[in-house]
């Protein structure tokens, strides 16, 4: 418990190799250096679970890989084996999402639609379980096409309009750590566009529905950003080892950005961990849930919250927290059952309810999938 799950994705497009790569020889060097004793990269593997995936779409890379990179159309391999487009092919929650901004349902875990199975590819279903079984706190999506970090900004119907989330400052910061940490990314002019920082609104370069990145803010605890990484989706080989120097600090720094906010234990009064528990933060209308075990990790800038959390059954419970800028404050959570609170006895016919007949009035309570009463 309270050990991050951190993901990297790569190769979601198959033509846009240069992630693929890079992952595989980061998964090398994290190997080496732990090895050889780096104090830094020692103390990340310990302290967080690294999850990497180098390739997402590896029947698309195989039909770029056969044009190789100096006839590589830009777009053959783009797709899976069945000609979809992976980034657009997860459920489309944000729809869902306004619609339950309108109702004052829920801000987060925005259910799938019944019929989502059947709507989605192979690779694309795969993925979704795999994020379903682990507490994935901190995600990056590596492409190619464009050197920017792009931080969440759902579809909308105008291409170039803005729409934060309401973790935009947050999402920006993280953008900002991989940039800023990249050789030339933060300086804004790459492929012949310009970002300031060298990141940019989703939204507000271009507007896509049923993308990966919308699809783990709405319905998991992970925050994601989308990384370009080269002008050229497909490199020749010369160039990865200036592409590989040029990201690998970045690559670690993000990873170390999944220690930041608060994380703790939700429990009951016997320090038994309670699933599903929902933290909230006063000013920021995104919620997340604790794990299976109890633990939950909610990323935040430094600062001063109100926290609150609460689960089915059990009395919420609301903290000061305080966020520095190193690493993540522990504040964990005992919750207390809820009072049943006994009918009043009522007179009947001019005589008490005996107190059989009481009892029978007060309803069992359900239980909780992980918890214990």
């Amino acid at each position: 418990p309270v050990e991050p799950e951190f993901k990297y994705v790569g190769n979601m497009h198959g033509n846009e190799v240069l992630g693929r790569e890079l992952l595989l020889q980061l998964s090398e060097f994290l190997c080496e250096e732990y090895r050889r004793g780096n104090e830094r990269i020692t103390r990340l593997i310990h302290d967080t679970r690294i999850h990497i995936m180098p390739s997402m779409n590896p029947d698309g890379y195989e039909v770029a890989a056969k044009q190789g990179p100096d006839s590589n159309g830009y777009l053959t391999g783009r797709n899976n084996a069945n000609g979809v487009d992976l980034n657009r092919n997860f459920p489309d929650l944000n729809t869902l999402m306004y619609y339950s901004r309108e109702i004052s349902g829920p801000n987060h875990h925005i259910p799938l639609p019944d019929n989502w199975k059947s709507q989605v590819e192979p690779e694309t279903l795969a993925v979704i379980q795999w994020i379903s079984s682990y507490n994935f706190v901190l995600s990056a999506n590596l492409h190619g096409g464009a050197v920017v970090a792009n931080d969440r900004g759902s579809r909308t119907h105008r291409r170039t309009v803005n729409t934060p989330t309401p973790d935009d400052k947050l999402f920006q910061k993280l953008a900002k750590t991989y940039s800023y940490a990249h050789s030339w990314m933060h300086r804004g002019w790459n492929c012949g566009d310009y970002f300031a920082d060298g990141i940019t609104n989703g939204a507000s370069w271009y507007s896509l529905s049923k993308g990966m990145q919308d699809f783990n803010y709405l319905y998991t605890n992970c925050f994601e950003i989308t990384l370009e990484l080269s002008c050229n989706k497909f490199p020749p080989e010369e160039d990865l080892e200036r592409q590989w120097m040029a990201n690998r600090e970045a690559l670690v720094a993000f990873i170390e950005e999944v220690h930041q906010g608060i994380k703790g234990m939700v429990s009951d009064e016997n320090n038994n961990g309670i699933a599903g528990a929902v933290i909230s933060v006063r000013g920021i209308s995104h919620d997340i849930t604790s794990g299976d075990m109890g633990d939950y990790f909610r990323l935040l800038l430094p600062g001063t919250y109100t926290v609150t959390a609460s689960a089915e059954g059990y009395q919420p419970l609301t903290v000061t927290a305080t966020v520095g800028p190193a690493a993540p404050s522990l504040v964990h959570f005992q919750l207390k059952q809820e009072v049943v609170r006994k009918p009043m006895e009522r007179k009947a016919s001019g005589t008490r309810m005996n107190n059989k007949a009481l009892q029978k009035k007060v309803v069992p309570r359900a239980t909780r999938r992980g918890t214990q009463r």
